[in-house]
């Protein structure tokens, strides 16, 4: 993390972890107003990977499960990347600014996908770099945030993935269960932009921002959830983190095989479970009276304010649509309660 703007944090009130911005002094009543209100956070727990170069696009587009020709400096896109068999090594969001390809996601996973990507360079004329130092990270949320940003930079990005863009911001709008948008900026700016937002909004934690994240149904990656899912089970190819038309990348052929010749057999719901504690990414899920073989993984889960969990969890359809009830960590673990997502399970169409 920037060491001015850490500095600026702690004087907010901010605690933190060994990840960042854990709180700001009342952990529950954060995750409440996140729900409820209008709010921002710090996102210095997500990290950037820059990629630069005269070869960048066409190195990514051949790395990548999304079409990078796409994202341009007005349009971003969520994306992933795979091993030869087609299950994700990593999720996360593209933007491009100045000269660079910005990848955005967790900072526990920025090593491995760093060093993943550069094996496959060769000759290739890219710069692969941690670029996580180079902005501050920040995250905002509600019916009525919006309308403090826009007094602070003019105007809005109008869809889902668009970006508005100066000499001094870069603003992305993300998914959200209201309207969400993410912003990378330096320090100065920051801090003059949180001044603003603190009048009508209120900061919140890492757990809060990823509570949201979960309920818009948004696939996070995880060291645990390494190499575990093809794209279609964390239902990225419906939040057009997909694309079927863009040709060769490591691990298509499975991926297209399963979209136009196979049957999909696991997809990733939204569930919620009253647990002693968080349940770690990778964590079976049993049908009840089954304890032999699981029916599913979380992917990931953060705390309610209703005082359980929520969680993104990848599931065998068939043992979703029954009414045989699901547990956590075993047949008779703590049993888990299906919810709807924000987007419809509709199969995609190829684009």
């Amino acid at each position: 993390m920037i060491s001015d703007w850490k500095d600026f944090l702690s004087k907010a009130g901010a605690e933190f972890d060994e990840a960042g911005v854990a709180h700001y002094g009342n952990p529950r009543r954060e995750l409440s107003v996140a729900i409820t209100g209008n709010v921002f956070a710090d996102l210095s727990h997500y990290g950037l990977i820059s990629v630069h170069g005269e070869d960048a696009e066409t190195f990514l587009q051949g790395q990548l499960t999304n079409d990078i020709r796409k994202v341009k400096d007005t349009h971003s896109q969520f994306s992933g990347m795979c091993n030869p068999k087609g299950r994700l090594l990593a999720s996360f969001r593209i933007f491009h600014r100045g000269d660079s390809y910005y990848l955005c996601l967790p900072s526990s996973m920025l090593e491995g996908v760093i060093n993943r990507l550069r094996m496959f360079v060769l000759r290739s004329r890219v710069t692969l770099e941690d670029a996580s130092d180079t902005f501050v990270h920040l995250g905002i949320s509600g019916t009525d945030a919006g309308e403090d940003l826009q007094k602070f930079a003019g105007r809005l990005p109008g869809n889902v993935n668009d970006v508005l863009q100066d000499d001094k911001l870069t603003i992305v709008c993300v998914p959200g269960i209201h309207p969400s948008y993410e912003v990378f900026t330096l320090p100065d700016t920051a801090m003059q932009l949180w001044d603003k937002l603190n009048v009508q909004s209120a900061p919140i934690g890492a757990d809060a921002w990823q509570l949201l994240d979960i309920l818009a149904g948004v696939p996070v990656i995880s060291p645990e959830t390494r190499e575990d899912f093809v794209p279609q089970m964390v239902n990225l190819q419906l939040i057009d983190g997909v694309s079927f038309q863009k040709g060769c990348y490591t691990g298509q052929e499975i991926v297209a095989r399963m979209q136009y010749l196979g049957k999909l057999k696991r997809r990733m719901y939204l569930a919620r479970v009253q647990a002693d504690a968080r349940p770690a990414g990778g964590t079976e899920i049993f049908a009840a009276g089954n304890s032999e073989q699981g029916v599913g993984k979380v992917l990931s889960a953060a705390p309610h304010p209703d005082g359980d969990y929520a969680l993104l969890v990848v599931l065998q359809i068939a043992s979703a649509e029954a009414e045989d009830s699901l547990h956590l960590g075993g047949a008779d673990g703590p049993p888990l309660a299906l919810e709807a997502l924000p987007y419809p399970f509709a199969e995609a169409s190829g684009e």
